[in-house]
């Protein structure tokens, strides 16, 4: 049985992963470390820590301590490192909080893992490591900077992050490129565009636009909305991972890209649109909108229109367009993305009409007095 350290697990992105794990494999032990900080949510990922196989830990990553403990205790495989500061407009305000967590998190980790999978020395003096173990770094597209209107980020672009949230993310990608070239440490990297889809924080675009809708609040777009991301499906991301880590060649970076570039207005627009049109299908879906306006006994929805957009001032180094060429991973683990945009964002938006109380929990943070409870008699 094979048993992962999953990092950063009660997350959005980490949390589909401990979940498209379960779901995938019989065999497999996960053990979840997260801080549970204002994106960690224990109740994303409660009924999977009920499931045997899955076993949660709350602590931060910078703990060396507590590393080395989890280590020598569950005697990894695998360590999948989601664990980060994730909002590049919270690295703005506090950039150091960014650098500590990504990359000397990061660089935590790897010492424990260094310390526990570490089996002697060749001819040549490096270390050997453990079969079949692996240190995999979760990172993201931003490392690679802003392009212009045409191309696309491979694994040889070069490295040119603009905010202190992408630096510190290409500190940490480095970090674990140099532990594996001084140590020969087995890792993987993979770097992926913007993700979107189920258990979302709602300071992020899309979960952001659906719970400001159905609280009649304004939509707010930096500058013109004209910048451009490429969009993901997180389960699709999820697969890549796993695929990655159980296939991908020792070293390398795999990026992982959703061939979804939309401008943020357009997003925005079809957001606005899909709600319209689902509650129009469905009127139950009328019942969880927090403004109500009735019209002849029903709740309107005449009001949810592009008149809620506002633009507001641009993020400060706010990159420009971001689009992946995931032909490696194609062309070497079999890996695309089954979810068209247009098909995933009904999916997400559908499951954000259809658990207010997980966004609701999430936004007043009351979920840090669950977790205080349910684990008081632990």
């Amino acid at each position: 049985m094979k048993t992962y350290l999953v990092t950063g697990g009660a997350g959005f992105i980490g949390a589909n992963f401990v979940k498209y794990m379960l779901n995938k494999y019989s065999d497999i032990q996960l053990v979840v470390l997260d801080a549970l900080t204002y994106a960690g949510n224990l109740g994303t990922i409660i009924k999977e820590v009920e499931d045997p196989r899955c076993v949660f830990v709350k602590g931060d990553i910078c703990d060396a301590k507590l590393a080395d403990e989890l280590f020598a205790k569950y005697n990894f495989n695998y360590v999948a490192n989601f664990a980060a500061e994730s909002h590049v407009d919270r690295s703005i305000e506090n950039p150091q909080l960014f650098l500590i967590t990504n990359i000397l998190g990061t660089q935590n980790l790897l010492d424990a893992a260094r310390k526990h999978w570490v089996t002697g020395k060749d001819a040549n003096g490096y270390p050997t490591w453990k079969e079949g173990v692996k240190f995999h770094q979760v990172s993201t597209d931003e490392v690679y900077g802003s392009l212009g209107a045409e191309g696309y980020f491979t694994e040889t672009t070069p490295l040119d992050p603009r905010s202190p949230y992408s630096a510190s993310k290409t500190g940490s990608d480095l970090i674990v490129n140099a532990y594996a070239e001084t140590y020969k440490m087995p890792v993987t990297i993979t770097r992926c565009s913007n993700n979107y889809g189920p258990y979302h924080f709602p300071e992020k675009l899309i979960p952001l636009i659906i719970k400001n809708i159905l609280e009649g609040k304004s939509l707010p777009v930096y500058g013109d909305g004209t910048n451009v991301r490429d969009w993901l499906y997180v389960e699709d991301h999820c697969k890549a991972i796993d695929m990655v880590i159980n296939n991908g060649r020792i070293g390398q970076v795999y990026n992982v890209g959703g061939h979804n570039e939309k401008q943020n207005i357009e997003i925005v627009k079809l957001t606005i649109s899909t709600i319209r049109q689902l509650m129009e299908e469905n009127k139950a879906y009328r019942e969880v909108l927090k403004k109500k306006e009735i019209v002849n006994g029903e709740i309107s929805i005449e009001w949810i229109n592009e008149s809620l957009i506002t633009f507001v001032k641009d993020r400060l180094g706010h990159d420009q367009r971001y689009a992946i060429d995931p032909t490696k991973i194609k062309d070497e683990l079999g890996w695309y993305p089954e979810t068209m945009f247009a098909e995933g964002i009904v999916k997400t938006i559908r499951w954000y009409l259809e658990n207010q109380g997980w966004v609701e929990e999430v936004a007043s943070g009351d979920y840090q007095k669950y977790y205080d409870e349910m684990y008081a008699k632990r």
